[in-house]
């Protein structure tokens, strides 16, 4: 005859007893609230059989396991193959076993030993929230401590960092935090003494919280929660007139790049960088692109804007452009649009200049003469061959503008 037990919930052996010939077996107890009861016969020889009677009995459970200080235990059944499970108050770690099963027996018992919760010395925390204790808490932390929690959240989001507990031996255990992922990372703050340090935002998604004590005095250490937030961007650049902006990210510790197009010229910094913070700044004032009043060009193409282009150009303009190519090449000009005042406003090339300043001081030259032609006859007799020569030169030059500017215009 086989006897097995199991319990209500699963058909699996838990355990068998076979019992055969005329020796009554002792006394037996299940350890569930199931008994499976199996006779089998072969085809020779036959006996009495059995009989045997059986009554109801309370089944010893296991003990009541021990909560671990700052734990949380779930499960209330500590029957046979019941099962029980611990997790920690945020802040500490769970260290053992977290599930326990009630063993079957004649002693019951767990087949784990309760698990501890304890404040670890450092680690990484990727929740959205937590909590952060010094090791030991709430007792004294330990004395040559040198631990750091890296807080890692998405992108985009800093932390918000409160204090609920604080107090460290003054000016020589200390609690710093950084904004990035290294210890080299920006001083956020620095804390040590018994006052409560204010609420700390961090302004990037990873933050560093470095805890070292000497091997003196020890105290409670601190306690404290962090909540994610979301960060703001830096200010969107656009409209940039005249130009364009290479890389839309205007997130912190991003940079953008302004170009200007062609004719115009950047003023202010090439590059911007979107900075840490709780209201997100560029380091630099946005630059703009402007048609400048000359400059030097040596670019072997290009295009010159009038000053304050598409604008209008403003007045009492003199503006000068050199354009430099390599030896032995010369320089191409097409005029895509020209208005200017007649006559007063105009551009022209250095050969032109140089014929206009001429005329200018030959004109004046004849001017000169001519005053003093109506003042003194005898000046004016002994000058009128010498003006009659000028007004001449004056002619022979006017013939050659008339005569290049035809050319000019031949060539275009």
């Amino acid at each position: 005859m086989h006897i097995l037990q199991s319990n209500q919930f699963q058909k699996d052996k838990i355990k068998s007893n076979s019992f055969s010939r005329t020796t009554a077996p002792a006394l037996l107890n299940s350890t569930s609230n199931q008994l499976y009861l199996h006779f089998h016969t072969d085809i020779s020889v036959v006996a009495a059989g059995f009989h045997l009677e059986y009554k109801t009995v309370g089944l010893t459970t296991c003990p009541e396991p021990v909560i671990p200080a700052n734990g949380i235990k779930n499960g209330d059944r500590y029957m046979v193959n019941e099962v029980v499970s611990f997790s920690c108050e945020p802040g500490y770690v769970l260290q053992g076993h977290s599930h326990m099963t009630c063993m079957p027996g004649t002693v019951r018992r767990w087949n784990y030993p309760p698990p501890l919760c304890i404040a670890k010395c450092g680690g990484i925390l990727y929740d959205m929230s937590n909590v952060v204790l010094s090791p030991g808490f709430p007792g004294n932390y330990p004395g040559n401590l040198d631990c750091t929690w890296r807080i890692m959240l998405p992108v985009g989001y800093g932390a918000h960092i409160q204090f609920l507990n604080f107090t460290s031996e003054d000016n020589h255990d200390f609690l710093e935090f950084r904004n990035g992922p290294h210890h080299s990372s920006s001083l956020i703050g620095q804390f040590s003494g018994s006052q409560l340090p204010p609420p700390i935002l961090s302004s990037t998604h990873e933050t560093v919280i470095h805890f070292y004590s000497d091997h003196s005095e020890n105290r409670q250490g601190f306690k404290l929660t962090y909540q994610a937030y979301e960060l703001q961007n830096c200010q969107d650049p656009y409209p940039f007139h005249n130009g364009y902006i290479i890389n839309s990210d205007f997130n912190a510790g991003q940079s953008i790049t302004f170009e200007c197009f062609p004719g115009y010229v950047l003023v202010g910094h090439h590059v911007l960088t979107c900075q840490h913070g709780i209201n997100r700044k560029w380091n630099h004032p946005f630059p703009h692109c402007e048609a400048p009043c000359g400059y030097n060009v040596t670019a072997p193409n290009g295009t010159i804007f009038s000053p304050e282009y598409p604008n209008e150009y403003p007045d009492s303009q003199d503006c000068t452009w050199l354009i430099t190519v390599p030896h032995g090449h010369g320089v191409y000009i097409n005029f895509t649009l020209l208005q200017t005042e007649p006559v007063t406003d105009y551009i022209a090339t250095r050969l032109m200049l140089l014929l206009l300043s001429y005329i200018k001081q030959i004109i004046t030259q004849i001017e000169l003469c001519l005053l003093t032609f109506v003042i003194c006859s005898q000046c004016a007799k002994q000058d009128f061959k010498k003006s009659s020569v000028v007004f001449e030169v004056v002619k022979l030059f006017t013939q050659s503008m008339i005569l290049m500017k035809n050319k000019i215009k031949w060539n275009i």
